[in-house]
């Protein structure tokens, strides 16, 4: 038996949500200089606000093995880090992706979106350009439906 047998479903499935928040962060927010964010700076970051983290307390909360964290003032801490709102790292029942997070996904999909077009373009580029623009024209009708918007109701 490993030690973290003994958790519930519930705190397994909120462990799991934890990681996959922090994992969202880290994936889609980058650092001042554009590098992908780091440990060393989030872990800098809290030890100028009093709070420790250490790396294996940060492999467990990414991973979402071990210890369920709770810790309102640092779930705080690394929220203001990525400058979401708080509620969504200390609750697992806010499944709402923050605003910043969602317009950095946003801007990954149309990156990956236009990487595609100019693969496209390049490996087709003996196409017709009226044949291009239908290839456009799918790939934009598949961008849309993976990214539904809103409608005014």
């Amino acid at each position: 038996m490993s030690d973290t047998d003994w958790y519930s479903p519930e705190q397994k499935h909120e462990r799991a949500e934890l990681a996959r928040k922090l994992n969202l962060l880290m994936d889609v927010i980058v650092a001042d200089d554009g590098k992908p964010t780091s440990y060393r700076a989030l872990a800098t970051f809290l030890e100028a606000r009093g709070i420790k983290l250490s790396r294996a307390r940060w492999t467990y909360m990414t991973s979402g093995n071990r210890y369920v964290v709770n810790d309102r003032k640092l779930l705080t801490g690394i929220a203001e880090f990525f400058e979401v709102d708080p509620s969504y790292l200390l609750g697992s029942n806010n499944d709402e992706i923050p605003a910043k997070v969602e317009a950095a996904l946003q801007f990954v999909r149309a990156e990956r979106l236009g990487a595609v077009r100019l693969f496209a373009a390049r490996k087709l580029g003996e196409v017709s350009p009226e044949t291009l623009a239908k290839l456009t024209a799918i790939l934009d009708e598949a961008a849309e439906e993976t990214d539904p918007k809103p409608t005014a109701d």
